[in-house]
């Protein structure tokens, strides 16, 4: 074994969206960072659907890019429509969604993260984490190399002990013509971790010319929706993407060949909001029929991606089971579709850092931690690649709070959850949603990536400001009264009203509204006409900001408790959570035992500080 001759603050083992996001964050924050991947020819590749965003996922990419990453910049550069879900429900659920030119969205964030300062990258396989004392010391490769490292992050997606399965057949890998990682679970399990297994899949690719258009539904997209707030992007050419349905013969062919199925006969737990074609007609046998979306997977290919239709049966059965779809019945099967089970790292082995409970300064993020999805591996590899760099810098970890972002429901839940499948953002996770909205990331989090050093610059931060005081200003200027039907009406009442927006009250009132951006309008008019709600959640997050002010003492022991359930106190040995804030949020926990616990805290600290004060006395 040969020992690599430089030695790093942080190493990121994988190049997936986890791996680009936290070594893009630790190199910025001045970290010399080395980022090792299986093949450099596959960074940020996009195993699955070709697309960034979606209900929940927009909102994650957005907070991201609020605070200084990279993904939301990669996808507005090379996507190939932008839609916004939801536009018809509430704006606390409005979710950005791009299509993205898969091909160019790998390149583009190669070629960025060649460009930086700081960041190195390197070809190999890791076999072995190295650890002295109970700290992480670098890691071994299979070719026969030790590198150093203060700090490491492990973002190994679905490689870890991969498995393919179509129909009967099944291969070791770590996604479709990617070998897997063998020696990184033996490593983590000789370590002490608990390790879990689960399962994702993947549906067929189809060449373009085999579609009949004319029996699909054709969806355009949208001009004003992107997902970077810092810079704005030339567009590619935009292109339509396509609906249709399962038939009739579509669930037939599937109810007939269930026992065939890998997924679906051998019981591997699968995400259940993104089911396979077999969970889904099984689970809604009511249903008619079953949505797909017809994706083009770039430009300069003639790939299309069946969104909806991810299935694991044999290849004989998903060539009927595609052809008996309207539109798609000359269909001709590219890339076959497939289920892939791998381990994963089970939940209460990570502080809310990322930082793991066993190894000091080693992080997971990403599918390693049982989630699915580009943008909820993207979110913790930002979170995970900044608290590397904290940590070599001697600098308190950054946690965020669930009251300010979805990044902090989605790392309290994945800490503190036993997942039962694969874990997916949803708005629906989030109790303060309104205020965490996609349109305010920016004004919610900028600082933060400022105040972090070297991800969000001054001129930026100040631009966000600009912003924030313009709405303010707006909102202010906006109690001014107008005569109506010989009544009077502040402008914000007039703007609150459900049948108005700003720009009608703007053009009756043109010299009493300020004429301000479209995107700054937008916020006004939800902040009036959504007032006494977010006032509500902000108050409700005030109170329970207090809850997170009480720490959990070191060397509190919750088994001594009395009062307490054995249910609780079992969730809290394995979490052991930092505050009474993420206490009361933990599941199975009930107000009855977080007031216990408030008695218990008080009372511990009562104890310390008589005991510390006779022990000063006794030392005097």
């Amino acid at each position: 074994m040969w020992t690599y001759e430089t030695s790093y603050d942080v190493l990121v083992v994988g190049a997936g969206h986890a791996g680009c996001e936290a070594a893009h964050a630790a190199a910025k924050m001045g970290a010399r960072t080395l980022l090792i991947t299986m093949n450099l020819d596959t960074i940020a590749k996009m195993s699955c659907n070709p697309a960034v965003g979606g209900t929940g996922k927009g909102q994650i990419v957005r907070e991201i890019d609020a605070m200084g990453g990279i993904m939301g910049e990669i996808i507005d550069q090379t996507a190939i429509q932008f839609r916004m879900l939801n536009r018809s429900k509430g704006a606390a659920v409005w979710s950005p969604r791009a299509q993205a030119d898969k091909h160019r969205y790998a390149e583009k964030m190669k070629e960025t993260l060649e460009s930086i300062p700081n960041l190195f990258l390197m070809q190999g396989t890791i076999e072995e984490i190295l650890v002295e004392n109970g700290r992480v010391i670098g890691i071994a490769t299979k070719e026969g190399i030790q590198i150093l490292s203060s700090t490491v992050v492990i973002s190994s997606g679905t490689f870890m002990q991969g498995k393919i399965h179509i129909g009967s057949t099944n291969f070791s890998g770590g996604r479709a013509g990617d070998p897997p990682s063998l020696g990184l679970s033996k490593s983590l399990e000789s370590l002490g971790f608990r390790l879990g297994r689960l399962k994702t899949g993947t549906p067929c690719r189809i060449h373009k010319r085999s579609v009949d258009f004319t029996k699909c539904e054709r969806q355009d997209g949208e001009d004003n929706v992107f997902f970077s707030y810092r810079k704005k992007y030339d567009r590619l050419e935009q292109v339509p993407c396509y609906i249709t349905y399962t038939s009739a013969l579509s669930q037939q062919i599937v109810q007939e060949n269930l026992s065939k199925s890998a997924g679906y006969s051998k019981k591997m737990i699968g995400p259940r909001y993104c089911p396979s074609i077999e969970d889904k007609i099984v689970r809604f046998s009511d249903k008619e029929r079953h949505q797909i979306f017809i994706e083009p997977e770039g430009l300069t290919t003639q790939e299309l991606y069946l969104n909806g239709i991810s299935t694991s049966l044999p290849f004989d059965v998903q060539l009927p089971l595609i052809r008996s779809i309207p539109g798609l019945e000359m269909a001709e099967i590219l890339r076959p579709a497939y289920a892939i089970e791998y381990d994963y790292v089970r939940s209460g082995q990570l502080q809310l850092s990322l930082e793991t409970k066993l190894i000091e300064g080693l992080f997971f993020a990403g599918q390693i931690n049982g989630t699915t999805g580009y943008e909820e591996a993207a979110g913790q590899g930002f979170i995970a690649g900044v608290n590397a760099a904290l940590k070599v810098q001697k600098r308190p970890p950054f946690i965020l709070s669930p009251h300010e972002s979805y990044l902090g429901v989605m790392i309290e839940d994945i800490v503190s959850m036993e997942l039962t499948e694969p874990y997916r953002m949803f708005t629906s996770r989030a109790s303060s949603r309104l205020l965490l909205r996609q349109d305010n990331a920016d004004l919610r989090l900028s600082h933060y990536g400022y105040e972090l050093g070297g991800l969000i610059t001054q001129q930026e931060l100040a631009c966000v400001q600009q912003k924030k005081e313009t709405i303010e200003q707006t909102i202010q200027t906006l109690k001014r009264h107008v005569q109506v039907e010989d009544r009077s009406y502040t402008l914000q009442q007039m703007i609150a009203r459900p049948d108005k927006t700003y720009q009608s009250v703007a053009q009756s009132y043109p010299n009493l509204v300020p004429n301000i951006e479209e995107s700054i309008q937008f916020q006004v008019e939800l902040e009036l006409k959504y007032a006494g709600y977010i006032k509500r959640q902000e108050e409700d997050n005030l109170r329970l900001k207090d809850l997170e002010l009480i720490q959990i003492p070191n060397g509190f022991d919750f088994s001594q408790v009395k009062g307490l359930r054995n249910e609780a106190r079992d969730t809290l040995k394995r979490v052991a959570p930092i505050h009474l804030g993420q206490i009361g949020r933990l599941p199975g926990i009930t107000p009855a035992d977080l007031n216990i616990l408030f008695v218990a805290i008080k009372g511990w600290r009562r104890t310390a500080a008589i005991a510390d004060s006779h022990t000063t006395t006794l030392s005097v």
